[in-house]
């Protein structure tokens, strides 16, 4: 097929997760085709679905009624990134998770970057660099896959914490790195925003690495649903995505080229001593840390949420929200209360 022609078949395809949000809420809100209770949970549930995002660095949705938590959201794929799977860092930033640990200290099958950072069996490398190996020397590559879903998990008939991410797919073309991620399952309401969120900076980490440009990101899911719990909010999003003039804009720029391992090692150091209370951070301090300007954006996010929970403060620093990308600070205004305070003295 010629480069300038479209495919016959291809997913839905959406700008920004914004989107693809939106329209999954809607068909699974009301073109549900199935109606279960696994574990518990009443959810309505459609099989099979896939959508694209053109730019994935476009992973965050400005929507008031949704309230999403972009500080868990950089700390998760930041997690993720750096090969973890302690409760300790995690946890902080999202309790519940506490939930689905059966020792209380570790998490398993959620803790995908601990399946794709780490040697398994003896080796000495990750299978993430292994599959940038591969593609490094193969042009045109299918085998750049990614499994993290394993089936020893669903052999454990008590395991609170089975993976809905079966892998990633990396494939380079034409210059470019796309990737396809396929779901065993997604909550679209609750799991979809974050896991968008960190696969796409999985996706633009290892296009850095490599050197190419970010291509397009594919979305597929095996049962995608939402739950009965989550009805009203879902019900709240979709009106005010109905009602509203126009979509709030606020474009995330580009991945710093000089992003490494030794990176991710450096921000997690200053991450710590946020989390743990021992340092703060004004503004100024933060512009001056060891990092590219687009890494030091998740320390200000990681001393607002310190202000918050070790502060206890009103309203947080008003020069620290000014330091941060103009969008983040639109979704921090709108989940805690201290940065709209904040945000409203400006």
């Amino acid at each position: 097929m010629a480069n300038s022609e479209k495919p016959a078949l291809t997913a839905p395809t959406f700008h920004s997760v914004e989107g693809a949000y939106l329209a999954l809420l809607q068909l699974a809100s009301t073109n549900f085709e199935q109606h279960i209770e696994a574990r518990g949970n009443a959810a309505r549930e459609v099989i099979g679905v896939s959508f694209r995002l053109s730019d994935p660095r476009q992973r965050l949705p400005y929507l008031a009624s949704r309230k999403t938590n972009p500080v868990f959201q950089f700390a998760e794929a930041l997690w993720y990134l750096s090969g973890r799977r302690d409760l300790e860092m995690i946890g902080y930033y999202a309790p519940s998770m506490r939930s689905s640990s059966r020792d209380g200290v570790t998490l398993g099958g959620s803790a995908y970057g601990h399946a794709l950072f780490n040697p398994v069996d003896g080796d000495t490398t990750s299978p993430f660099d292994h599959v940038l190996e591969v593609l490094r020397t193969e042009p045109d590559s299918k085998r750049g896959y990614l499994p993290v879903f394993s089936a020893r998990e669903s052999a454990v008939t008590d395991n609170p914490d089975v993976a809905c991410l079966a892998g990633l797919h990396l494939l380079v073309r034409d210059g470019q790195l796309h990737m396809v991620c396929n779901m065993r399952a997604n909550d679209l309401d609750c799991g979809l925003l974050s896991d968008v969120f960190s696969f796409t900076m999985i996706q633009e980490y290892a296009a850095v690495q490599l050197g190419l440009q970010l291509g397009h990101y594919t979305h597929t899911i095996g049962s995608a649903h939402v739950n009965d719990r989550n009805e009203e909010r879902i019900r709240e999003v979709l009106n005010e995505a109905h009602l509203r003039r126009a979509p709030q804009r606020f474009p995330f720029p580009a991945m710093s080229a000089e992003s490494r391992p030794s990176t991710i090692r450096r921000l997690l150091e200053h991450e710590e001593l946020l989390r743990t209370n021992a340092v703060t951070y004004s503004a100024d301090q933060i512009a001056h840390l060891d990092l590219e300007a687009y890494w030091q954006q998740a320390v200000l996010l990681f001393e607002v949420y310190r202000q918050i929970r070790h502060d206890k403060t009103d309203t947080v620093s008003r020069q620290v929200l000014d330091a941060l990308h103009p969008g983040l600070r639109w979704l921090l205004a709108h989940k805690w209360t201290a940065c709209a305070t904040a945000e409203a003295a400006r």
